[in-house]
């Protein structure tokens, strides 16, 4: 007996032992499959599945330990959850690399406040993260959040908040972007533009840098401030850089039927203070050119033609393309945009002009002609008249030089009569003085004496030979002494003969 009982003993512990390893190897496993370890990178998301009781209505989120999805989320570590009582699963943390922005919606809390489409931002936006802390104390809105997240890595619980990662507001050289926006309060708007942080369009541009904005809440338009150049031409341009349009020629009539294209090139530019006012008239860039500009060009350009025959814009295309100007400028201006240059090329072709301007260009070949005819006519007789006054003027100078030769003549004339008379006048008084020393040296010495003198000086200076003739050598005095010596000789024959007697 006692050997049955013992063995019964022995049996009913070993039992026991059996029961007492299965439920520590039951614990041991549920305990295993309890534990949760959180890496470093990684976030727990709770979901309690009994003994918590239902969430209030409306809510999503559990803060006070009711069933469902816990606001709290497990950090790094291991954490001791029962299998039984609670899921948990584990994500990634949110990473928002450079150059990207945070896009926050949450899924639960307050409802916004009328006429709110985003809930207001918030001061300290770590706090914002934290689940309890935003659907408790920090009473958060449910909706998208106007707080948005710099690039980083976050800790979230994604059941209670939905990231959207979206670039950042990058405004880069040669361009500004204006801001229309959702939110704010209403103010008095001028133009359709609001000062900064109003509801609408921003009277300010954001100019060059990198902005975080809610860029749902915050509609972002780039606008180039870059010159734009425009050609409504047929014919491409060539060596047309950044900013350069190719759009469709300009067909337009004039007053007297004629149909035909003008080339038309034209350039502007938006300037940065201006962005607003394009942005709340007109749109963006793509806007301004097709929906503004291009419009504006046509409609002045075509008016312009209709008031004027088709001859006379050809004629008159400088005053065409000041008119033009003049008016794009004042068009474009009420809505931003700044006319720097309008051009006019080529006007017509042969197809819509050719006839027309054939008969120009004779007209103008006729003209011309004619007026080159004339022009030689008009020369012809500068020449002639030209011709006219040299002859004269060689006229005058012959009968000058005549004259002058003649006055000329006059006074050698009387130079020689006054020679002559002084000449005469001088043997005269040369005879009269020698005729009164004969007179005196006779008296004296007797006439046949003094003639014999005299005839012996000249005989000793050689002015009168004792010839059958008297040799007469020289003028004036010489011939003097040769007649008075002859006259001599004669008076000495003469005595000879009547002593003779």
């Amino acid at each position: 007996m006692d050997t049955i009982w013992e063995q019964m003993a022995i049996n009913k512990a070993k039992v026991t032992l059996m029961l007492v390893v299965v439920v520590l190897i039951v614990l041991v496993v549920l305990i295993a499959s309890s534990i949760v370890k959180i890496d470093g990178d990684e976030v727990g998301i709770v979901e309690k599945k009994l003994f918590g009781g239902s969430l209030p209505e409306g809510r999503v989120l559990a803060v006070n330990g009711e069933n469902g999805v816990q606001a709290q989320i497990l950090a790094p570590g291991w954490h001791v959850k029962w299998k039984w009582q609670y899921n948990v699963t584990q994500i990634k943390m949110i990473e928002i690399k450079p150059g990207l922005v945070g896009l926050i919606q949450a899924a639960d809390g307050r409802s916004l406040p009328a006429n709110e489409i985003f809930a207001p931002e918030w001061e300290e936006p770590e706090k914002m993260l934290n689940a309890e802390y935003f659907l408790g104390q920090g009473k958060g809105y449910r909706g998208p959040q106007l707080s948005v997240l710099p690039p980083a890595r976050y800790r979230i619980n994604t059941k209670l908040f939905t990231i959207t990662v979206v670039p950042i507001t990058n405004v880069t050289v040669g361009t500004v972007v204006v801001i229309k926006s959702n939110v704010g309060e209403a103010g008095d708007s001028k133009d359709r533009l609001v000062e900064v942080g109003q509801k609408g369009v921003w009277k300010k541009p954001l100019t060059e840098g990198k902005y975080r904005l809610h860029t749902q809440a915050y509609e972002v338009t780039p606008i180039s401030i870059r010159q734009v150049k425009v050609s409504y031409t047929a014919e491409k341009e060539q060596g047309e850089g950044r900013g350069y349009q190719p759009m469709k020629p300009i067909t337009v009539r004039s007053k007297d039927g004629f149909t035909f294209p003008v080339d038309v090139r034209m350039t502007y530019k938006i300037n940065s203070e201006d962005a607003p006012q394009v942005v709340a008239t007109v749109g963006d860039d793509a806007l301004v050119l097709t929906k503004l500009v291009t419009p504006a060009v046509r409609a002045i350009f075509r008016n312009n033609a209709e008031k004027v025959k088709a001859l006379e814009y050809v004629q008159n295309r400088s005053k065409q393309e000041s008119q033009s100007t003049s008016m794009l400028k004042e068009e474009l201006a009420k809505y931003g945009v700044t006319v720097l240059a309008v051009r006019i090329g080529d006007i017509g072709d042969e197809k819509s002009l050719g006839v027309l301007l054939k008969t120009q260009t004779d007209r103008e070949i006729a003209l011309q002609e004619q007026a080159t005819f004339e022009e030689q006519q008009r020369a012809a007789e500068k020449q002639k008249e030209l011709t006219k006054t040299r002859q004269e003027a060689e006229e005058e100078k012959r009968l000058a030089t005549a004259m002058y030769n003649v006055q000329i003549a006059e006074q050698d004339k009387l130079k020689k009569i006054i020679g002559a008379t002084a000449e005469a006048e001088l043997i005269k008084v040369t005879a009269e003085a020698k005729a009164l020393a004969y007179k005196k040296i006779s008296e004296v010495i007797g006439p046949g004496n003094a003639a014999l003198i005299e005839i012996m000086k000249l005989v000793e200076t050689g002015k009168i030979r004792i010839t059958p003739e008297v040799m007469v050598g020289g003028a004036g005095a010489g011939m003097t002494d040769a007649l008075m010596g002859t006259v001599l000789r004669g008076m000495l024959d003469k005595e000879a003969a009547s002593g003779k007697k």
